[in-house]
């Protein structure tokens, strides 16, 4: 059995973390200060997709909305305890595809942590929408968040590579 925080599914599901936070945090950075959404926006890229600005003072779907210093910080120490648990998990994961999956969930949370820490809110853009019908607003990280979930799913229930072993 590998020691706790090293190997190669380590190091990959970091590497895919920091990419994805970064990700995040260049597309926020252009859309909030050379595009500048806030004053220019809303834009509809295609005939579904809307790109707007929406501050989210809570979590997933704008869940347990926080207007209080208190419970901003609240929702960032949430975050990084959610990081860090997750950063155990994937110290002891063999899977890659699982090592990408939460390195994938790591990123987003930490790219939406950063936006608690700069700005008070998560920056949302994304607004997929058919007629009338709007689904909720969302940004890269959540992006990353989804296809993590979606991607350590996979991993757990469908990947029968004999050579993947799990701890």
């Amino acid at each position: 059995m590998p020691a706790p925080f090293q190997g190669r599914s380590l190091t990959l599901g970091l590497a895919v973390a920091v990419l994805s936070a970064i990700a995040d945090q260049v597309h926020k950075y252009w859309s909030l200060h050379v595009f500048d959404i806030a004053n220019n926006g809303p834009l509809d890229w295609t005939p579904f997709l809307r790109i707007v600005l929406v501050w989210n003072r809570g979590v997933s779907y704008g869940l347990f909305q926080q207007n209080s210093e208190f419970g901003r910080w609240a929702l960032i120490s949430f975050r990084l305890f959610a990081v860090l648990l997750l950063v155990v998990w994937l110290a002891r994961i063999t899977s890659r595809t699982g090592a990408v999956a939460i390195g994938l969930i790591i990123g987003g949370a930490i790219g939406n942590g950063i936006d608690g820490v700069l700005y008070g809110a998560v920056a949302d853009f994304f607004l997929f929408h058919v007629g009338t019908f709007e689904w909720y607003v969302f940004n890269v990280a959540d992006i990353a968040i989804v296809a993590g979930v979606a991607l350590l799913l996979y991993d757990v229930v469908l990947n029968k590579d004999p050579g993947t072993t799990r701890s």
